[in-house]
């Protein structure tokens, strides 16, 4: 069984074809696919299956190494659609692919570069029920109250403006407590920031995952926040694994742009397989 392993910003995805799946890929399959010490190793996977709509190269689900199932990855998709490309499910430079958050539209614009038209950002939204329209809130977590912004790009994002605290803060302490609090139903991604004028500094305590050297949505919804508090777009975020550009329009919608590349491919070990198989009995 083949895969691919690939890296962006350091989030890195293991992508499988669906249609060479022997098996349902289930969420404990998922978590020993992610292990590092059992498993290839992991940030998450990609799974990509022909679509059966028209109008689409491909279906894209993403998987976090806990098993659950993201909406949207920014980083996992740019992974994704370079690999369609290099991989020849398409010669274009701008298609679509669809996803649980809905469509997006990826321009190409090098082996290892492309922009992404991520959709239309909203400060209300089901993840956030209790909201107000402007997205605006207070919750308490680890021991203080923290104000936010709740921003959802396919997926929700909650961003703390931090300032010069940033590099001082235990994300692995404090950011559970924020991901599954009662705000959000749905638990929500975390995003702590600095701002300066048309920079943001943010770190990310992805859902599902803890603290990540990069997340494309997560810095999507810290790029939104600085834009609402009056930063001209394009907004570039410093991220840990590196920097992506963003562009927000007067109505949200977000263009982000940024580079992804394949690390390692290959065969499953037969032992992998075996392990992987078991699991379903």
């Amino acid at each position: 069984m083949r895969f691919e392993k690939w890296q962006a910003l350091g989030n890195d995805y293991v992508i499988l074809e669906a249609e060479a799946l022997p098996w349902e890929l289930t969420g404990p399959r998922m978590r020993r696919i992610c292990d590092p010490h059992f498993g290839l190793g992991a940030d998450g996977v990609l799974l990509l299956s022909r679509s059966e709509g028209p109008g689409f190269v491909a279906e894209l689900r993403i998987f976090n190494p806990d098993g659950s199932e993201a909406e949207l990855s920014g980083n996992g998709a740019r992974e994704a659609i370079l690999y369609l490309r290099r991989n020849g499910w398409t010669e274009r430079d701008v298609f679509s692919i669809s996803t649980v958050a809905g469509p997006i539209t990826p321009t190409i614009t090098s082996e290892r570069t492309c922009s992404v038209e991520m959709g239309r950002a909203a400060t209300a939204s089901k993840d956030f029920p209790a909201g107000e329209p402007a997205g605006r809130g207070t919750l308490s977590a680890a021991g203080r109250d923290w104000e936010f912004q709740h921003v959802s790009i396919g997926n929700p994002q909650c961003a703390i403006v931090v300032g010069e605290e940033l590099e001082g803060l235990d994300l692995a302490a404090i950011g559970p407590g924020i991901e599954g609090h009662e705000l959000f139903p749905n638990r929500t991604n975390v995003s702590f920031l600095r701002i300066d004028g048309g920079r943001v500094r943010a770190r990310i305590f992805e859902r599902g995952v803890g603290e990540t050297l990069s997340s494309g949505t997560g810095a999507s919804g810290a790029a939104v926040t600085a834009f609402l508090r009056g930063a001209e777009s394009p907004i570039t975020v410093e991220l840990d694994g590196g920097e992506l550009e963003v562009e927000v329009s007067a109505e949200l919608d977000i263009r982000l742009t940024g580079w992804a590349e394949p690390i390692c491919s290959g065969e499953l070990s037969p032992e992998l397989v075996r392990a992987l198989t078991e699991l379903s009995q």
